[in-house]
């Protein structure tokens, strides 16, 4: 069952900028990118550790801890020592406000 919450406003975040929502299904990262919005579970898939705090490039972002990569977009480990991939969340607008399906 879809479970859509809403997250931001639209606009109310700019371009290339980040958040961390708290859920049921756990923290998600929230990026809005030049292309649209997308969501990402906020823990590495190497020791679960969190990767908000990332520096992002293009649409990686790298865990500050040990450099695994992920793509912001799919949620895939791009590089050691992450091998397993990380969830990813549906995100639209609707009415005005960013939501993120948490039941997909």
């Amino acid at each position: 069952m879809t479970e859509w919450i809403d997250v931001a406003k639209e606009g109310s975040f700019p371009a290339e900028e980040r958040k961390v929502i708290q859920s049921d299904a756990g923290e998600i990262l929230i990026f809005h990118m030049s292309d649209g919005y997308f969501a990402i579970e906020d823990r590495c898939s190497h020791d679960g550790g969190d990767i908000a705090e990332g520096v992002c490039e293009g649409d990686e972002i790298i865990c500050p801890r040990h450099g695994a990569r992920f793509c912001i977009k799919t949620g895939e480990a791009l590089t050691p020592p992450a091998f397993e991939d990380i969830e990813t969340f549906p995100v639209r607008v609707h009415e005005g406000m960013v939501q993120v399906d948490i039941d997909s």
